[in-house]
């Protein structure tokens, strides 16, 4: 007898928000029942793309997007059909202000009052952003599209930052799908630490071979969005593209330097004066502005000597190129998004993360290594590299005069909160969503605008809780009302700054700042105070009765006159209404860079231990957590198998050419290296060849004296070689690098992307023999200059 047919009607696809009650039949049988499945994201139909550009330490007056001497031609052509944000705020500092491009709350309320390497056990400065505050990622996740994150990242707890974990805030844990950079605060042009996704790989390729970090993020950008479309066209992506230039190291082919050979002979006053009268003629700044007045840290140009005047155009010289080839690479991405079709559909914003670095000091740095060991940066080593500057060999940073120039017309620089700090070029791009083109908007605006700005361009509301955590409250305002109307008010009326304890308010065309330790160095100098000097109490009551000036800003943008004696009352007015800022977005307490920082117990990962136990090949150990070998007796034992007919290669490095150790075996013989600085080398080699079987190589160092700290040298001492235990060489080192090597982390077994002594191997140098461990011991009591560390995590923003 033939089955009886159902009479079930086969229904349509039927779909339910996850987590809404289930809307199909659930009977005995399937052909009982009626199926419904959960919905996946979708974009609403033409939701266009998003595009953050994120420039690194650029100065509101360095693009010739904004009256600049650098040439940018890609940001040049979005500006030509978008528009020119000229009153842009940032928070004069690195991870603070990307913490507030990617979330929309301000710094102090993301525990990112500065960098994550200077955390504290406040709300303020903890360093770790709460999972409350959702990344704009994850909220577009949550609408269809696909998150890339590219370049610098910065916003993870440096503990947080090994292969250990954990992953929750590196980009895949905050919304991305992708990445594709390095985690900290700068690295290498020509060897960078890269991260792919969650696991550290190696650079595709050598400078030889035509690597350079830009060529491939722009490569990777566009691997990306292209893997992405042809699979799914219709899916629209959003992708945080953050370069690397222009912060520190200038890195950057030969080429693209000399293009700008003799650009800048007319030195940094004439400079500020061409592109001040450029931003008049764009109508960046008002026709009537002023200019500020000379820093008095920056010597006149017409002081200086002709070697120095030669010196110094080239550190330019090579920092345009730098950023000229940035600009090069993004417009390849800018090219491809619009081979697809996308282009004019794709929201982009472009926006430096503060104002120009002043971090080279006032002679620049062929190797900033230098700077991070409290070494002497002198204009005569800065000269003997002046043919190579930028290339593999130098790490290198321009002099702060060049700063100043590139914050035209404002005062000061990054980590200050004048305007020369926080006011940035933006640039929004959407031909699509705007028809307004190539003008230019002067509402006041600031970093943590732009994710409340994109939510409302697309149409959506910020998600009440994401992953089933509750959402904090966006704190920016939109400020898309301004893309059709360039005389509508901004809804952005207060907005207070602090960074290290110098302080700033904006209130509806006004500005207070309160500069600390002083508005230059040199004042600040001549009443005691130091950049990272103690913000006690008492100093703060004195700050709060002498520091305060007073710039209405509206008609008098680049804080030229001080009004603080003529208009009291808007000051003090002012001053209370920074108090009841800071203490609405936890701002609070009040800290600078000081020792007592750096000091500060942090809770970790992995125990402290006397000795470390690497085995070969594997990750690299992430330089900020390395063991600390600075300034102490310690020593490096490998164990080892060399087969008969010999071996070679790395049994443990750390760093690179620009400073680091390296223990080896190269022609049968054992070697050690200390490479201080970049610029000169220590070495201890075995005289004999080692024997074939099992072997228990060590390197020791005991030291033989103090460290000097105050010009860069460490620890005077002897090193020694022992094979299975027997004294085979020893030699004096006359001073070691007393407080950090540089970027590059530690590697078993090779040396990871770049070779700490180039003239003896090429990286990876692979160790070819059977190396069955290697112990570092660092039981040996540490003598830390925390000064100089200070400074180097300061330069790493």
């Amino acid at each position: 007898m033939a089955a009886k047919k159902s009479k079930k009607k086969e229904p349509g696809l039927v779909e339910y928000k996850p987590g809404a009650p289930y809307p199909g039949v659930i009977g005995r049988t399937i052909d009982e029942s009626s199926p419904a499945w959960p919905a996946p994201a979708r974009a609403k139909e033409g939701a266009p793309n998003v595009l953050f550009f994120i420039i690194d330490d650029i100065g509101y007056g360095q693009l010739s997007t904004f009256g600049g001497p650098v040439e940018t031609p890609n940001i040049d052509r979005l500006a030509e059909r978008g528009l020119r944000y000229t009153n842009m705020h940032t928070t004069a500092l690195c991870s603070p202000t990307r913490g507030c491009v990617l979330t929309g709350r301000n710094h102090h309320t993301l525990g990112l009052s500065a960098i994550t390497e200077l955390s504290m056990g406040y709300p303020a400065h903890n360093g770790m952003i709460g999972f409350e505050h959702g990344f704009l990622p994850e909220m577009l996740l949550e609408h269809g599209y696909n998150t890339f994150c590219l370049g610098k990242w910065h916003l993870t707890p440096p503990e947080e930052t090994t292969p250990a974990g954990p992953f929750s805030r590196w980009p895949l844990g905050r919304g991305f799908e992708r990445y594709y950079g390095f985690l900290g605060g700068d690295t290498d042009q020509w060897h960078p630490d890269l991260t792919h996704d969650n696991h550290p790989v190696p650079q595709p390729a050598t400078p030889e071979e035509g690597y350079h970090l830009n060529v491939d993020l722009a490569d990777k950008a566009v691997e990306f969005i292209q893997d992405a479309h042809v699979n799914a066209p219709e899916k629209p992506f959003f992708m945080y593209y953050a370069t690397g230039a222009a912060h520190a190291p200038h890195h950057v082919e030969e080429e693209w330097a000399d293009k700008y050979k003799g650009k800048f002979d007319q030195g940094w006053d004439k400079l500020r004066e061409e592109t001040f009268a450029r931003q008049k003629k764009m109508g960046i700044v008002p026709a009537d502005a002023e200019l500020s007045v000379r820093d008095p840290d920056v010597p006149a140009w017409d002081s200086l000597s002709a070697e120095a005047k030669k010196m110094f155009a080239r550190e330019m010289e090579v920092f345009a190129g730098f950023m000229s080839q940035t600009d090069h690479h993004f417009g390849r991405i800018l090219d491809f998004v619009e081979k697809i079709g996308e282009l004019d559909n794709t929201l982009i914003v472009v926006l430096s993360d503060n104002g120009a670095s002043a971090e080279g000091g006032p002679e620049g740095s062929v190797n900033e290594v230098l700077f991070f060991n409290s070494a002497p940066e002198t204009l005569e080593d800065n000269l003997k590299a002046l043919d190579k500057w930028g290339g593999v060999d130098t790490f290198p940073h321009y002099s702060w005069g060049w700063t100043w120039a590139g914050d035209t017309p404002f005062r000061r620089w990054k980590r200050e909160t004048f305007r020369g700090g926080t006011a940035d070029p933006c640039v929004v791009f959407w031909p699509k969503g705007i028809t307004a083109q190539s003008e230019n908007r002067s509402q006041f605006g600031h970093a943590i605008d732009l994710v409340p700005t994109v939510l409302e361009a697309l149409g959506l509301e910020p998600p009440a809780e994401i992953r089933g955590v509750a959402q904090s409250e966006i704190q920016g305002a939109s400020f898309a009302h301004t893309f059709e109307d360039a005389r509508a008010p901004t809804k952005h009326v207060t907005q207070y700054f602090e960074m290290f304890g110098h302080r700033a308010i904006y209130h509806d065309g006004w500005r207070a700042v309160c500069p600390f330790p002083g508005p230059s160095f040199a004042e600040a100098a001549e009443k005691g105070r130091f950049f990272g000097g103690p913000l006690t109490a008492e100093v703060l009551e004195d700050l709060e009765k002498e520091s305060w000036e007073l710039y209405h800003t509206a008609e008098d943008p680049a804080e030229t006159k001080n009004l603080a004696a003529e208009n009291p009352d808007k000051l003090r007015e002012l001053i209370e209404l920074w108090w009841t800022e800071a203490g609405r977005y936890g701002a609070l307490p009040l800290a600078t860079a000081d020792m007592a920082r750096l000091n500060t117990p942090r809770p970790k990962i992995s125990k402290d231990r006397d000795k470390y136990v690497y085995y070969p090949g594997g990750a690299p150990v992430p330089f900020a957590a390395c063991p600390r070998v600075f300034n102490r007796p310690h020593s490096i034992t490998a164990e080892v198998v060399i087969p008969g007919g010999g071996a070679e290669g790395i049994l443990l490095a750390l760093g690179n050419r620009h400073g680091g150790y390296s223990l080896y075996v190269k022609d049968g013989k054992l070697h050690y290296v200390h490479n201080y600085c970049g610029l000169e080398k220590f070495k201890v080699s075995s005289p004999d060849k080692l024997p074939a079987g099992e072997l228990s190589l060590r390197y020791e160092f005991e030291p033989t004296g103090e460290p000097d700290f105050k010009i860069g040298k460490g620890s005077p001492g002897r090193g020694q070689l022992y094979v299975n235990g027997e004294l085979v060489a020893n030699a004096e080192f006359p001073y070691t690098v007393p407080n950090a090597f540089g970027i590059i982390g530690l590697s078993c077994g090779y040396d990871v992307t770049d070779a700490v002594v180039p003239e003896d191997y090429e990286a990876p140098f692979t160790f070819t023999g059977e190396l069955k461990q290697v112990v570092l011991d660092v039981s040996g009591e540490l003598i830390h200059d925390e000064e100089a560390e200070i400074k180097r995590l300061m330069a790493k923003q």
